[in-house]
């Protein structure tokens, strides 16, 4: 602690690093993780979690984070939820908090940007922490897709749609997704020689067990849907990953946007998925004082804006944007996790920055595990910095597309080397 302190004091008298100095440089108000865990990805309407409400599963994580991390449940100050769907989250969050075993000293809210929910979350627990505002607190990402959808009930005012990227922002995203493939020329073999690697990357990592680190079992109930029969079952793996999958099986499915276009599938587009994800954040130096496993370093993150029909391609403009202020470039980055909303946006996304593949969603990505809106944010922290551990690798960058025409993007350094 003395050596760190001095550390920190010697940094404000010497000229300011940049670059991956800068950002691996270990100071006592620096944000960190001390756990990383999430639900395993169950599928949509048919899954192990299709009959289970939003609010166990996020009690049931919770209870996992206090249960692994073996933190006195009242150091933490607050909990912040992402969560896209669900009209009652700010409602739900607190409540399994208290269920899951926090004081009512610990706050809850909710937060919703669309698909970077759980980064959302994250970020606002992080700039809490940097603040002085608190000094440990839970973010988490949470998503029933089994429960709703996430299209607009109704439309805009007719004030409001006489902007046309305005009424942009209603298109579907599988539109959204055509609009990208058109309008740069990303071909439908293309795409699905994408969703065909995701596959086949998730399935080696499902079978050599490098997600067993990030998921904790969870248990629930399931009702058969023809006798009505409840049973309880343990869930320990994600559902999405389809063993032997090939481009040429992929080749064959059907357009699922016929409206719109003829490039995007069922097969090269994220899966309709249930899962939570949570990560706990603290000082490093009440990490040290708590005695908790310090994992990473969160660096910081970043939200940009770009027209809502190609909102698939975020990331290409949030990535840039986010290395930037951190005088880095692509070539320091060691593991990406890009989210694979359809394989439209990132096949754009890895051509137009250049991103080396063999260190992008390196087990699969939303197209093989699913992609439940709140909880990506969170779920791909989890994976990235269980897959920078495996790889003894430093340098962490995750990504996402945004509805309605935004990108996010997030920074973290592994210390478990």
């Amino acid at each position: 602690m003395a050596t760190e302190r001095l550390n920190s004091i010697l940094s404000h008298l010497t000229p300011t690093k940049s670059g991956l100095s800068a950002i691996t440089q270990k100071n006592p108000d620096d944000v960190v993780i001390t756990l990383a865990v999430r639900t395993p990805l169950a599928k949509g309407f048919k899954g192990g979690f299709k009959d289970t409400q939003l609010d166990y599963l996020i009690y049931s994580l919770l209870k996992k984070v206090i249960q692994k991390s073996n933190l006195d449940p009242q150091m933490v100050e607050d909990i912040c939820l992402g969560n896209v769907n669900d009209s009652k989250a700010a409602y739900t969050i607190r409540a399994a908090a208290l269920a899951a075993g926090f004081p009512n000293t610990t706050a809850a809210s909710s937060v919703n940007r669309f698909c970077s929910s759980g980064l959302k979350a994250t970020q606002d627990i992080a700039n809490q922490i940097s603040l002085g505002n608190i000094e440990c607190g839970v973010a988490i990402g949470a998503e029933m897709m089994s429960a709703a959808g996430d299209r607009v009930p109704q439309p805009f005012h007719e004030e409001i749609l006489q902007t046309q990227e305005a009424a942009d922002c209603m298109q579907p995203m599988g539109q959204t997704s055509e609009n990208v493939g058109k309008d740069f020329d990303i071909s439908r073999e293309a795409q699905d020689r994408f969703a065909a690697e995701s596959y086949q990357r998730a399935e080696r990592a499902q079978k050599a067990g490098w997600f067993d680190d990030e998921i904790v079992p969870i248990t629930t109930t399931v009702k058969d849907p023809k006798s009505g029969e409840e049973k309880r079952v343990t869930l320990t793996k994600d559902e999405g990953p389809r063993w032997g999958t090939t481009y040429e099986s992929l080749s064959k499915i059907r357009p699922a946007f016929p409206d719109y276009g003829d490039r995007s599938t069922g097969g090269n587009s994220s899966q309709v998925t249930d899962g939570a994800a949570a990560v706990l954040l603290m000082k490093r130096s009440t990490a040290l004082k708590m005695n908790q496993p310090i994992l990473a370093k969160y660096v910081g993150a970043t939200v940009t804006g770009l027209a809502p029909r190609i909102m698939g391609i975020g990331p290409s403009l949030a990535i840039p944007k986010l290395l930037g202020k951190y005088n880095l470039s692509l070539d320091d980055i060691d593991i990406i996790e890009l989210n694979e909303a359809f394989a439209s946006m990132a096949v754009y996304c890895v051509n137009a920055l250049g991103i080396d593949s063999s260190k992008m969603n390196v087990r699969g990505g939303a197209i093989a595990l699913g992609h439940p809106l709140g909880a990506t944010g969170t779920r791909q922290i989890c994976t990235g910095l269980s897959e920078c551990r495996r790889q003894k690798k430093k340098v962490l960058l995750t990504s996402m597309c945004i509805g309605t025409g935004q990108g996010m993007a997030g920074l973290f350094v592994n210390e478990v080397l």
